[in-house]
């Protein structure tokens, strides 16, 4: 939800951030390992009880998803691999902070409570899976009530309030529940009216993977020519 409506705004004020990281050196992908171990860095200090640090790591740990798409622009470097690569990413860190909260749960409230967490990643992990899915079928399924951004801030008010973090674990898995079944039911009813669409869609992706193959074997033998000259 909040992605779709203010990554404009959020890029507007990142761009000037992308530009100056330009200087240091660092790619993107430096930038997305950052954040990754500030993520696990966040997970240990949750576990361990002190959720005031965990809260403090989570949210410095959501700066660098910010920064790399950013930066990446800025040195014209945006590829599918670094996108794919800080998709990735993103999963694994959720799966740490949510991790770190089981063992926290774990600890305080017995091992039975360890599950909650990981139903919401379990839920989470179907919502990414849907989107691809989606996407792979030339079909459209972002959205809903709880995206990865909101899934964040939900888990920052949980640790602020540490004596509320098991009843924001339940209200952000009937959230994410919510969430799956409205991508669902989005998915669903454009299949059903768009399936020729989405196989023209699929179609025009072969069509260009050919001539791109074709492009680079002419650009090879004409560089190989050109060698032997």
């Amino acid at each position: 939800m909040f992605d779709g409506r203010f990554r404009v705004e959020i890029e507007r004020v990142v761009r000037p951030v992308g530009k100056l990281l330009l200087r240091t050196g660092l790619s993107p992908d430096h930038i997305t390992i950052l954040g990754l171990l500030i993520a696990i860095g966040a997970s240990i200090a949750i576990g361990l009880g002190s959720l005031s640090l965990g809260l403090a790591l989570v949210i410095l740990s959501a700066l660098p998803d910010m920064f790399d798409g950013a930066l990446a622009k800025a040195s014209n470097s945006a590829s599918q691999r670094g996108a794919f690569f800080d998709s990735v990413i993103d999963r694994v860190s959720d799966s740490f902070l949510l991790g770190g909260v089981a063992w926290y749960l774990a600890d305080t409230r017995g091992a039975t409570a360890a599950v909650l967490p990981f139903a919401v990643m379990a839920v989470s992990s179907l919502i990414s899976y849907q989107r691809a899915k989606a996407e792979s079928l030339g079909l459209h399924a972002k959205g809903g009530l709880m995206e990865r951004a909101e899934r964040i801030i939900v888990l920052c008010f949980g640790l602020l309030f540490g004596s509320l973090l098991w009843w924001v674990m339940w209200a952000m898995l009937i959230l994410t529940t919510m969430t799956a079944v409205q991508r669902f039911a989005k998915v669903w009813k454009q299949a059903a009216v768009a399936p020729v669409t989405a196989q023209k869609q699929e179609v025009r992706r072969s069509r260009r993977a050919s001539r791109r193959v074709r492009r680079d074997d002419y650009r090879e033998r004409f560089a190989r020519r050109r060698r032997l000259q």
